[in-house]
Formats: structure tokens, sequence, C-alpha cells
């Protein structure tokens, strides 16, 4: 299971929103470059960087995401408003190793089929999901679909991953737990990432045997310092055990 390390931009600045919102964002104090290239040093096999700038349409970060491309020596998963080919584009011509599309492949899923068609196994679709229902427009808009039958649409097309993030879950939601998850990576073809569920190391313990989580993004725990991302690599891939936790 691969570790993404999730570097969010707000202003230049490395943060993280609680509960989405762009008016209080949690501020950390490092330099978003040199960030990246500690998680490069400490053994990331990815980078997964979101410009909220650009989804919340607030001007952009592309300036320091190219520079990450360029400098932190692990492929970079970019996200942040890619709603057309030319975007996609340009952000493989910088250097990306993929591109993340969230809101579009709601608002217009044959963008998705194009995008994943001219660049195969290079495109992530991003699923966000509150109360059951996937949530668009940085969580401010709901939808009719649930992410099961949202994510199967998307099956037979040159997907990389999809990534889900169970926002009751990173709300701490009375109830939350990892069942959600659970279930849409048993219901899909697609490997899925896991957001918005690793608090802790023991929630990576648990992720490394379900069927088909081919990752799991975390920031909050890595920039809080609740574990370094050296531990929780060393822990997604151990070797496995004789006999599977239960679940």
């Amino acid at each position: 299971m691969i570790i993404y390390p999730d570097i969010e931009l707000r202003k230049g600045r490395c943060v993280n929103l609680e509960r989405g919102r762009m008016d209080a964002p949690v501020v950390y104090d490092v330099d978003p470059v040199g960030a990246a290239c500690d998680f490069s040093a400490q053994g990331a096999e990815w980078l997964h960087v979101v410009d909220l700038d650009a989804v919340f349409n607030d001007g952009d970060n592309a300036p320091i995401i190219k520079e990450i491309i360029r400098m932190a020596g692990s492929p970079v998963q970019v996200g942040g408003a890619i709603r057309s080919i030319d975007k996609v584009r340009r952000w493989f011509d910088a250097g990306a190793g993929r591109v993340v599309v969230a809101t579009a492949a709601v608002k217009d899923p044959h963008f998705v089929e194009a995008a994943a068609t001219a660049y195969p196994n290079r495109v992530v679709v991003s699923i966000d999901a509150r109360g059951g229902k996937v949530v668009v427009e940085g969580w401010r808009e709901t939808t009719v679909f649930t992410p099961i039958e949202f994510a199967r649409q998307f099956e037979d097309m040159s997907l990389a991953a999809v990534i889900y993030t169970d926002i009751d879950r990173d709300e701490d939601a009375p109830e939350s737990r990892m069942a959600h998850t659970t279930e849409l990576a048993a219901s899909v073809r697609t490997p899925v990432i896991a957001s918005g569920v690793v608090k802790t190391l023991d929630d990576i313990s648990t992720l490394r045997f379900l069927p088909n989580i081919s990752g799991a993004i975390t920031s909050r725990a890595l920039f809080g310092g609740v574990f370094k991302l050296s531990e929780a690599i060393a822990i997604a891939t151990a070797p496995a055990g004789p006999t599977a936790p239960f679940i």
C-alpha cells in the first residue's frame, strides 16, 4: 500500500481545512517545496498536491507546484480545479505524474473519459462523500449520487485510481467508521486510495489489509506530528503476517 503525503496549498502556504472551511485554515509553518523534498527523502513513492486556491477560484499555486515537481524527486499527483483537457495537458507537460479530477467528474463525466483515453492510467477521479452522498465544489454542494454508484460509472475507463474521502470520518462525525471506505473498495474494480481516514498508525495497519485499497492519503497527522512518513511507510509496506486482523 502506498502512503501519499498530502500537501494542500493556500496562498503559497501548506494548510489544512478543518470541515472544508477556507475562512479558517490550519496553517503549517513549513516551506511547501522543502516539505515535499523531505517527504521524498523519507521514501515517498508519490506526493499528493492540491491547489486549494484553484478549487475555490481564488488564484492558483501553479508556480509552487511546478517547483515541487522539479525539485522533490518523487512523482506528483496534482489536483485542484482540473476541468479541461487543456489543463490536463498543461500539467502533464509540466511533469506531473498524475492529475486528479474531482468536481468535473460529476459535472462532465465525458471529460473524464476523454482524459483517461488520452492519458491512460494517469488520471485519478476524486470522490468526496458526506452522509452517504457525493459532494462537490469544495464540499459545498451535495449531489444525488451515492459513492458506489458514482464510482461504478468509471469502471471501464483507464483510470489510475479512485480517491475516496469519507468526510464523516474525517470530521469525526458520531458513529463514523472505516466501513464506508471498505464497502466502496469492495464494490469497484478500480484501485481505491483512501482519504480522510488516517489519523493514527493503527489506521494504516487496518487499511493495508482491506481488499482493493492501493493507498492512503494523509496530511493532518503528518504535519501535526502524530507520526513520521517513514513510520507510516514502514507499516504500509511491512510483509503480511499469517493472518489478517478482524475488521
